[in-house]
C-alpha cells in the first residue's frame, strides 16, 4: 500500500506573522507531519498568484491553503475547522459550545482584518481603540469558564487562533501593557501545549 501523502501547506515566509502561522501550529498540535511550502512575500507574489491558482492551489489567489485528504483547503479558519473535525475535537461538544467557539473565531477574523491594515497604516488609535475593544471582547467570552481556555480545560480552535492574535500584537509592539487574566492564563496555557512549546520556542518573530 502507498504511503499517504503529506499535507502541504502553502503560505508566506512572514515567520510568526500572519494568517497561515496559526494553521503551522494546529498542526503541529495535531501532531502531523506537513510540508511547508513557505513563499516569499514581495513583487513575485502576483505572477505567483496566479500560477498557483492556474495549478488549483488556490482559488482565490490568496494564502494559506492546505493539501490534505485529496483536497486544496482555502481560507484559515475554515482550515481549522475542517482539521479540527477530522479528529473529532477542539470544536466544542454541544451545540452551545460549537456556537461560542464558532463565535470568538468570527471575532478573530473581524481582528485579523483590522490588523492587516494597520500593516500599512500603522495608526495610533490601532492600539489605543482596536485593541481594548477586541481583547475586552475576548475577556468577556473567556470569562464564562474557569480557564484556561475557551470551554475552561478543554483546547479549542479558536484557542490557538485568539494565542495567535495575542503573539502578533506582543511581536509588532502593538499590544497592551498588560493582558487581562483570562488571556494571559491561555497565552501561557498555549505556550506549554507539550506539541507546540518547542515549535513556539524556535520560531522566529
Amino acid at each position: 500500500m502507498a504511503a499517504a501523502k503529506k499535507p502541504v501547506l502553502y503560505y508566506f515566509d512572514l515567520g510568526s506573522k500572519g494568517r497561515g502561522e496559526v494553521v503551522r501550529l494546529f498542526l503541529h498540535e495535531l501532531g502531523i507531519e506537513y510540508e511547508d511550502k513557505r513563499n516569499p512575500y514581495d513583487a513575485t507574489w502576483g505572477e505567483l498568484s496566479k500560477k498557483y491558482e492556474a495549478e488549483g492551489v488556490t482559488i482565490t489567489r490568496k494564502l494559506p491553503s492546505l493539501d490534505i485528504d485529496g483536497h486544496v483547503l482555502s481560507q484559515h479558519v475554515p482550515i481549522l475547522r475542517y482539521l479540527a473535525r477530522s479528529v473529532g475535537a477542539y470544536d466544542g461538544t454541544t451545540n452551545y459550545e460549537k456556537w461560542l467557539v464558532d463565535a470568538v473565531s468570527d471575532t478573530y477574523i473581524d481582528w485579523r482584518a483590522l490588523w492587516v491594515t494597520n500593516l500599512s497604516e500603522n495608526k495610533p488609535e490601532y492600539k489605543t481603540t482596536t485593541v481594548p475593544l477586541y481583547y475586552g471582547i475576548w475577556d468577556k467570552f473567556y470569562s464564562q469558564h474557569p480557564g484556561p481556555y475557551l470551554l475552561g480545560n478543554t483546547v479549542t480552535y479558536a484557542d490557538f487562533a485568539i494565542f495567535q492574535a495575542l503573539d502578533n500584537d506582543e511581536v509588532l509592539g502593538w499590544g497592551p501593557a498588560s493582558l487581562p487574566e483570562t488571556l494571559k492564563a491561555l497565552k501561557a496555557a498555549i505556550s506549554e501545549r507539550p506539541n507546540v512549546k518547542g515549535y513556539i520556542a524556535a520560531r522566529s518573530a
